[in-house]
C-alpha cells in the first residue's frame, strides 16, 4: 500500500492568492515573485512577512537591499502594518542592506556590513533566521545582490549557492527580481532566477482602456495544481488582494 503524500502548506497572508495555490506556498520552498518596476514586489513580500506574524504567529526576516529599513517601516504604514510591533516582539527581523552600501551608518539592530561578501551575507541572513527562529523569509530584491558583486557573471553560481542555504535554513523564501519584459517572455533579469526556485510569481501591468491594470500569473509551483491564466489584483489600503473569480476591470 503506498502512502499518500501530504503536502505542508504556508499561508500567503494575501487574500485571494492561497485559493489558486491549495490553500498556500509549499513548506520550505523558494518562491520568485518577478515583475517590472511598480507592480507591487516589495508589498507582496512584506504583506507575506507581516500577515506571518500578525496573523499565523510565525517569525519572518525581511531583507532590504533597495531602501532603507526605517524607509521601509514608513511605507508600510500606509497599509496599517506596524512592523516595528512585531519586530519587539521577536517576530520579525528586518535587515537593512542599504544603509553600509551607501556609506551611512545604520541604526538598526540587524544590518549588513560596508563589504559586501556573498558567503558572509549567506552567514548572517543564517544567523538572522535562527536568532528568531524564523519561518518565513524574503530577500529584496536579486538584481541589488548582483548590483554588489564584482562580475555579474557571478550570479548564477551565487543563486545556486543561496538557492542551497535557503533549502537548509528550512524557512519558506519570497526572492523578487526584475522582469525586463515579460509580454516577450523575459520573466526575470538574468533568465536564471526562474530555474533555482520551485515556484514563480509574475506581477504585471497591462493597459485596458486607457488605464494600467495589474495582473499576476502563476507560472511555476512544485508540489501544487495551479491554473496557467491571469488574475487581476489590486493594492489596495490594506495591501494586495487578488481576485480569483476572474475579472473585475
Amino acid at each position: 500500500m503506498v502512502e499518500s503524500y501530504v503536502v505542508r502548506r504556508v499561508k500567503s497572508g494575501i487574500p485571494g492568492f492561497d485559493e489558486l495555490i491549495e490553500g498556500g506556498f509549499p513548506e520550505n520552498t523558494t518562491i520568485l515573485v518577478t515583475g517590472s518596476t511598480g507592480t507591487g514586489k516589495t508589498t507582496f513580500g512584506a504583506q507575506f512577512i507581516y500577515k506571518g506574524a500578525e496573523e499565523y504567529g510565525e517569525p519572518g526576516v525581511f531583507v532590504t537591499l533597495e531602501e532603507r529599513a526605517k524607509d521601509l517601516r514608513r511605507e508600510m504604514l500606509s497599509f496599517g502594518w506596524d512592523f516595528r510591533k512585531y519586530e519587539e516582539q521577536g517576530l520579525i527581523a528586518i535587515v537593512d542592506g542599504v544603509s553600509s552600501s551607501v556609506g551611512l551608518p545604520s541604526e538598526e539592530k540587524f544590518a549588513l556590513e560596508d563589504r559586501f561578501n556573498i558567503d558572509n551575507f549567506l552567514r548572517y541572513i543564517y544567523r538572522v533566521v535562527k536568532a528568531i527562529n524564523a519561518k518565513r523569509l524574503v530577500i529584496d530584491s536579486v538584481p541589488s545582490i548582483a548590483f554588489r558583486l564584482k562580475e555579474e557573471t557571478q550570479i548564477r553560481e551565487v543563486l545556486l549557492k543561496l538557492n542551497t542555504i535557503l533549502l537548509e535554513m528550512g524557512v519558506t523564501t519570497i526572492l523578487t527580481t526584475e522582469a525586463p519584459d515579460p509580454s516577450a517572455g523575459r520573466i526575470s533579469r538574468y533568465g536564471i532566477e526562474e530555474y533555482i526556485a520551485r515556484g514563480v510569481v509574475i506581477l504585471d501591468l497591462q493597459e485596458r482602456n486607457i488605464e494600467l491594470k495589474r495582473y499576476l500569473l502563476i507560472r511555476k509551483m512544485r508540489e501544487t495544481k495551479h491554473s496557467m491564466r491571469k488574475y487581476p489584483f489590486e493594492i489596495t489600503n490594506s495591501g494586495i488582494v487578488v481576485y480569483p473569480s476572474g475579472e473585475i476591470y
